[in-house]
């Protein structure tokens, strides 16, 4: 714990007086442009990976970067993409998934979940990438693994546009959608061209988008 204390002391020293004018703006409004939904990974820092500054991302983190499908009993996840759009009025939102995710690693390796039940209920949101993945044939475990996380990013933002607030602003003009997997050891992003179905080096091509506006 003290590390984290040691970094905030450094936080309060250092950065933070030197964007003194930024947070100060901060202090009372805020106008992120992107909603980004990545996973809870350590090892997956959004603001880190996009080099953005504190206020342009506004950020959904949890298991599997998932986004479950509009319902009846909308969760924390369902209000925060609605405030996103409807309030904040974003005009990109980002389904960011990663090479080596343990979500995904269970879902693959059909890897039984009954002492962790909420775990469990919760992967169930990726379980049309599960039978798509599944009714395929893949050379090994990792490319069954790496299909799965690039398959999940497509059911996300699937179940994504069945949010009311996502399908009006679609159907506006005034929002894109991308799906991206992180590769960690390389620190690559590839992306959903949604003219093709296919993932693609976003650093090759940066214009490429699921669904653009």
């Amino acid at each position: 714990m003290q590390h984290l204390i040691d970094g905030f002391r450094k936080f309060q020293g250092e950065a933070f007086s030197q964007r003194s004018d930024l947070f100060k703006q901060l202090a009372t409004t805020q106008k992120p442009g992107t909603l980004f939904v990545s996973c809870s990974d350590s090892r997956v820092v959004p603001e880190l990976l996009t080099q953005q500054e504190p206020g342009d991302l506004f950020v959904i983190r949890n298991a599997g970067n998932i986004v479950p499908s509009y319902g009846p009993e909308p969760g924390g996840v369902s209000a925060t993409v609605e405030y996103a759009v409807a309030v904040l009025g974003v005009s990109d939102i980002v389904i960011c998934g990663h090479s080596d995710c343990g979500a995904m690693t269970a879902i693959s390796t059909c890897k039984c979940l009954d002492h962790l039940p909420a775990v469990a209920n919760w992967l169930r949101h990726a379980e049309s990438a599960k039978v798509i993945n599944a009714a395929r044939t893949h050379a090994s475990a990792a490319e069954r693994l790496d299909a799965l996380v690039r398959e999940n990013v497509v059911a996300q933002l699937a179940n994504l546009k069945t949010h009311p607030s996502v399908a009006l602003a679609l159907e506006q003009g005034r929002l894109n959608l991308h799906g991206w997997v992180y590769d960690i050891a390389s620190g690559g992003i590839n992306a959903l061209d949604g003219r093709t179905g296919r993932f693609i080096s976003l650093l090759d091509h940066p214009q490429t988008r699921a669904h653009a506006a």
